[in-house]
């Protein structure tokens, strides 16, 4: 099969191919088809091209990674979420500075509610990354593209392919499993 019979490949059957053989060649021809899109998220959210580049090398590895784990319905979606988490994790990062002087002059005022606020906000949005990625794909995708796109029913139903009922059952049950998996993640802690 020649490079230019690739690109005549949807996306689904290049996962296909992937999930039957697992050569990462299959990853290669996805990754390099969305690679401006990557670069374009990574730029929007972070401001600088060597962050961006770097960004979207590291977005390669995870999806790498997440693929050989999980099965992916709406790649390009998927993906998009990704970058796009991966990007907020890393401006939160560079954050982490401010962040401490921030802590340290509320300790200095001596105010630990607000102190402690800020500890519980974080650890909510931790556990609620993690828990994203404890649902299925169609509820992942549906709730991000609903809650954190604030995408319509309509829209989502369009980019995913999926009916309009399909796209809020997958929220409800999403917000559903969500509430779940975050009152385990309280409960162990």
């Amino acid at each position: 099969m020649t490079t230019g019979q690739h690109k005549d490949k949807h996306d689904t059957e290049l996962l296909d191919h992937f999930y039957n053989d697992g050569d990462n060649k299959w990853l290669g021809i996805l990754l390099q088809r969305y690679t401006a899109m990557l670069l374009g998220v990574s730029m929007k959210y972070l401001k600088n091209e060597e962050d961006a580049k770097d960004s979207v090398q590291q977005i390669f590895l995870k999806v790498i990674h997440e693929l050989q784990k999980y099965k992916v319905a709406y790649f390009k979606s998927w993906l998009y979420m990704i970058a796009k988490n991966h990007c907020l994790m890393k401006l939160r990062d560079k954050n982490k500075i401010p962040g401490v002087l921030n802590e340290n002059i509320t300790i200095a005022t001596d105010d630990e509610e607000q102190k402690m606020l800020a500890t519980a906000k974080e650890n909510n949005l931790n556990d609620l990354d993690t828990a994203l990625t404890l649902l299925n794909d169609g509820q992942r995708v549906c709730v991000t593209l609903f809650y954190l796109n604030k995408q319509t029913y309509q829209e989502i139903a369009l980019a995913t392919g999926l009916t309009v009922l399909q796209v809020k059952s997958n929220i409800q049950n999403g917000k559903r499993n969500l509430k779940i998996q975050m009152q385990i993640m309280k409960h162990h802690e």
